[in-house]
C-alpha cells in the first residue's frame, strides 16, 4: 500500500515541478532569440531530495551554452520553485539536456535521405 502511495505521490510532484519549472524558466531567464528550450521530463528520486530535470534545445548545437546560462541562475531558479511548493522535502533541481530529440532529428533526416534515393 505505501509503494503505491509514494509511486502516485513521484509521479505527481514530476508533473508539479515540470510545470513551475517551465514557467520559471520562460518567464526569468532571457534565453538568446534563436534558441528554443522546453522542459520535457522532471525524475524525482525517491526520496524526494533531487528532481532531475531534463530540458531539450534547438538548435542542439547550443546545449552548453544553454546550461550555462541555467547553472548561472540555478540559484534564482531554484528560489522561485521553493516559493512556489509546499512540500516536504523540497528537491533540488538539477538540469540534464535530453538528447532524444536530437536522436529523432537524425532518424528523420536518414529516412528522408533515403526517400529521395527510393524510386517506384
Amino acid at each position: 500500500m505505501t509503494n503505491i502511495f509514494m509511486t502516485q505521490r513521484i509521479l505527481k510532484v514530476n508533473k508539479l515541478i515540470k510545470q513551475e519549472i517551465g514557467k520559471i524558466i520562460s518567464s526569468e531567464i532571457n534565453f538568446p532569440m534563436d534558441i528554443m528550450v522546453t522542459v520535457m521530463k522532471v525524475e524525482v528520486s525517491k526520496d524526494l531530495r533531487y528532481a532531475d530535470v531534463f530540458i531539450s534545445i534547438l538548435p542542439f548545437e547550443k546545449g552548453e551554452e544553454i546550461q550555462g546560462l541555467l547553472k548561472e541562475n540555478m540559484y534564482d531558479i531554484q528560489k522561485t520553485l521553493n516559493k512556489k511548493l509546499f512540500m516536504k522535502p523540497l528537491p533540488r533541481i538539477r538540469f540534464c539536456i535530453d538528447e532524444s530529440g536530437e536522436y529523432v532529428d537524425k532518424i528523420s533526416d536518414l529516412i528522408k535521405k533515403n526517400e529521395n534515393n527510393c524510386y517506384l
